[in-house]
């Protein structure tokens, strides 16, 4: 199964114990927007992506990781 994952909140945790709200106004969307992203509700746009990923100075695959690819680096076709 394909599954985007997510280090948000023990980045926001990691970082003064950022809140939602705080994320959520430095990169332009609501606080709402940020709960579903954490919960895996919802993927954001890779310019979203990108901005979480540079509030906390990290890559962003150190926010963002994807678990659907198969061993040999493929990913699986859909049924």
């Amino acid at each position: 199964m394909d599954e985007i994952t997510n280090n948000i909140r023990r980045l926001r945790f990691d970082n003064d114990e950022m809140t939602q709200q705080q994320l959520a106004d430095r990169i332009g969307v609501t606080r709402q927007t940020v709960n579903a992203i954490e919960l895996g509700k919802y993927s954001p746009s890779l310019e979203v992506a990108f901005r979480i990923a540079a509030v906390f100075s990290v890559p962003i695959d150190q926010v963002f990781q994807f678990r659907g690819l198969s061993p040999k680096g493929t990913v699986p076709k859909s049924k």
